[in-house]
């Protein structure tokens, strides 16, 4: 089974190195840098994503926004025209539930399946194959596509037989994720205007009820944020204001509110108005003690 992988960024790169440790693996970046990085870590990149697609029985896509994934199927470089009829594409990408029910239709059309499979766990698991992954796909897509997914995961889960499911369950997802880690910034920093040492203050909350993955995450580098470091870049905060949009824009869709998601949209949104969206998310604790930024 030939897998090309489109999109080498913080998720894709581990994921393609994973892969090609089991299947035969060909990718494409639009950054020079990330294609280096691919190259060096033993993945065969080629000039184009069309020609990263020859011969694919399987693509894997890990692009950032809905913008992204139409212009990658079928702008003028699209790379429908180069896929064979039956062949299938892993969507890994966050990019509403809306979105992916309109491309899924028309790759249908075109011979193609998708399998809306949104990752979450990050980009060390991504290089492990310890990723949960939610699947919404056609039972024989997911079939076709099932030994590359169960690779990929520690945790997969087929959610809902048609394109979309996944894209859902991957919303209520990042509500927890979003909100998670604007608690951990508010925490942190409440730490340390109290006078407390972040560091051990963090240390005793993952021992306790308060424990989370986010807060074990991202709390050693919103320790660095409000030291004023600006803390490696891990998973930028503009993700979070796609992402968290996705989620209220989802809720008011069928007419729920979500006041939690909401307030922790806001703090992403000021963010991202701070010049911090190419910052690491932890630097929303920037926002809540701002003498510190």
């Amino acid at each position: 089974m030939n897998i090309a992988v489109l999109g080498l960024g913080a998720m894709g790169l581990p994921m393609a190195t994973w892969l090609g440790q089991s299947f035969p693996v060909t990718a494409f970046d639009i950054a020079e840098a990330r294609v280096q990085l691919a190259t060096d870590s033993g993945v065969t990149c080629r000039p184009s994503a069309r020609e990263a697609c020859d011969g694919a029985d399987i693509v894997l896509v890990a692009v950032r926004n809905q913008a992204q994934l139409e212009e990658l199927l079928y702008g003028e470089a699209g790379i429908v025209p180069a896929l064979s009829r039956g062949a299938a594409i892993i969507l890994t990408s966050t990019v509403g539930i809306q979105a992916v029910e309109t491309v899924a239709a028309r790759l249908q059309q075109d011979g193609i399946g998708l399998a809306d499979a949104p990752v979450s766990g990050g980009p060390a698991r991504a290089g492990k194959g310890d990723l949960l992954v939610t699947v919404g796909a056609y039972p024989a897509v997911y079939e076709h596509c099932r030994p590359v997914l169960e690779a990929m995961a520690s945790n997969l889960v087929w959610v809902g037989e048609a394109p979309g499911k996944g894209q859902c369950m991957k919303t209520v997802n990042q509500l927890l994720c979003g909100v998670h880690i604007a608690a951990a910034a508010e925490a942190m920093a409440l730490a340390g205007e109290l006078g407390l040492d972040q560091t051990k203050a963090l240390e005793a909350l993952m021992s306790g009820a308060a424990a989370s993955f986010m807060l074990g995450d991202r709390g050693p580098r919103a320790i660095q944020a409000y030291a004023g470091e600006d803390a490696e870049v891990k998973s930028r905060l503009d993700i979070f204001v796609k992402d968290m949009g996705i989620v209220t824009s989802a809720a008011k869709s069928v007419g729920m509110p979500v006041p939690v998601a909401a307030a922790a949209e806001q703090l992403y949104l000021q963010g991202l108005a701070n010049g911090q969206g190419a910052m690491d998310d932890s630097s929303v604790i920037r926002l809540v003690t701002p003498k510190k930024g």
